[in-house]
């Protein structure tokens, strides 16, 4: 007997939810991708607070009431695999129990990471917990790493479970039911009333459009607190005696520390094997202005870490930061010294915005190497 079970929003929202899930994923392994990959998850958000309430108001066989959590009925199942003694009509309770828990570890990964793109990157709806709370970013990214491999198994056990259907129950049409809805059992079909039809239109519109508003404009979704900064109106001689020479470094990239000795007269005879010595009072004057903006006074990430690796140390370059090294590592040596980069030194080269202050994980654009 063929009957509906799995109506058109359950069905709709299983595979948004597994295409935003694999694109969020491919996304977060590069950087310039971040606000891309921030998109897709507040996507996943949207579908998850949609499947809980579906979980409530939904037909048979999608309401939380309906699927068989029972330990008991989980081992029994289990034990009887080959020869099931009960065909459930929904989920069996092995499925019940693994869907659940992708429900609620899926919505657990998207708030941990709408905190993490929040505190560390200072974007999206909770960028102003930046200010309060950039000392614990790396909590916060462990956990929402914690949470995405929990997802990763359970979507293993998902699979796996869909497979064992496929291969030992084929008659019941479980993973054709995925598609069409419809499974060969003995139950009554299910059937859609208004209320639903409204609220799944609504909730999967929404899902669906998010990501892509996200994406094309710039909207609090992924807004940055950040802004550029014009040091010209800063400090003109920090522009002018600095930015002259070489890439016109942030103050926050170095700590208090680091800049005093790099700024004292006698390292500025022989600046990096240059000599960059200045007028006193233009030279206290910059000091001053790097002193009073360095990396103890900013919430970046970039200034946290460099900050964090150079402190109470000898250190008044950025690349001898251990930070540096571990963000550089996967980078050949080669390009480095191609025409495009030419030094370590020449951030610009990859960070177009450096000279603004900024530093932003998006805007990164490694130049491919010489041909």
């Amino acid at each position: 007997m063929r009957v509906y079970i799995w109506t058109l929003p359950t069905r709709v929202f299983h595979w948004m939810l597994v295409v935003f899930i694999v694109a969020a994923y491919l996304t977060s392994q590069e950087e310039s991708f971040l606000n891309i990959h921030a998109a897709f998850g507040y996507g996943v958000g949207i579908l998850i607070l949609f499947r809980i309430i579906w979980g409530f108001i939904g037909p048979k066989y999608s309401k939380f009431k309906d699927f068989p959590l029972s330990i008991k009925e989980a081992i029994d199942f289990t034990k009887n695999i080959f020869n099931p003694k009960k065909l459930y009509v929904g989920h069996n309770p092995a499925a019940s129990f693994v869907m659940i828990a992708i429900i609620f570890t899926t919505a657990f990964v998207v708030i941990s990471g709408v905190l993490t793109y929040g505190v560390q990157e200072a974007r999206g709806i909770l960028a102003f917990l930046n200010s309060p709370l950039f000392k614990e970013m790396e909590i916060f990214e462990e956990i929402h790493e914690i949470f995405v491999n929990l997802l990763m198994l359970l979507v293993v056990a998902h699979l796996g479970g869909v497979f064992v259907d496929r291969v030992l129950h084929k008659e019941q049409g479980v993973l054709e039911s995925i598609f069409s809805g419809y499974k060969n059992i003995d139950a009554k079909s299910v059937k859609l009333n208004l209320f639903q039809i409204v609220v799944a239109t609504i909730f999967l519109t929404f899902a669906a459009i998010t990501p892509i508003v996200a994406i094309a404009f710039d909207t609090p979704l992924t807004k940055s607190v950040y802004k550029k900064i014009d040091y010209e109106s800063k400090n003109s001689n920090f522009v002018n005696e600095c930015g002259s020479c070489h890439t016109l470094y942030p103050p926050f990239t170095l700590p208090k520390e680091s800049w005093v000795k790099l700024m004292k007269p006698k390292e500025l005879l022989n600046h990096f094997g240059d000599d960059a010595s200045l007028d006193e009072d233009i030279r206290a004057d910059i000091e001053r202005f790097l002193v009073n903006n360095s990396s103890e006074h900013s919430t970046k990430e970039a200034a946290f870490y460099i900050g964090q690796s150079a402190k109470n140390k000898d250190i008044i370059a950025i690349t001898k930061t251990s930070y540096w090294k571990k963000r550089h590592k996967e980078i050949k040596k080669e390009l480095f010294e191609s025409k495009k980069v030419r030094s370590k030194a020449n951030c610009k080269a990859c960070h177009s915005d450096i000279e603004d202050g900024l530093i932003e994980d998006i805007n990164i654009k490694i130049p491919k190497e010489d041909s």
